[in-house]
């Protein structure tokens, strides 16, 4: 579950789930803190965020501690997503910008 304690984001999850009816579709949400939203994404999905103010901060609860060994990326600008960010795309980090794209051979996640 994430949650803006300050600032506002655009908060996108995308389906990653193989077989899933709603493979590679995502949904995207305004989060501030004062229309406290959050936004529950579930296991198989891809989560990313684009800031829509200078000063954000972002509660994030998870289900299980973290493992570098289960981390995976979509690149936040991979056609066969398309996500509709709010605001052109001005600075990503090394690691970010360096995630592939999606190929024919990806067929979604196992749970």
């Amino acid at each position: 579950m994430i949650s803006c304690l300050r600032g506002e984001v655009f908060d996108v999850a995308v389906d990653l789930r193989l077989g899933s009816p709603t493979f590679l579709r995502w949904y995207g949400k305004v989060l501030t803190a004062e229309n406290r939203a959050s936004l529950v994404i579930p296991r198989g999905f891809a989560h990313g965020f684009q800031t829509l103010a200078e000063d954000c901060e972002l509660l994030y609860l998870h289900t299980r501690a973290y493992s570098s060994d289960a981390e995976g990326a979509v690149n936040a600008q991979d056609p066969s997503v398309a996500i509709a960010w709010p605001l052109a795309i001005a600075a990503l980090s090394e690691r970010d910008r360096s995630h592939p794209f999606l190929d024919d051979q990806f067929s979604g996640v196992r749970l």
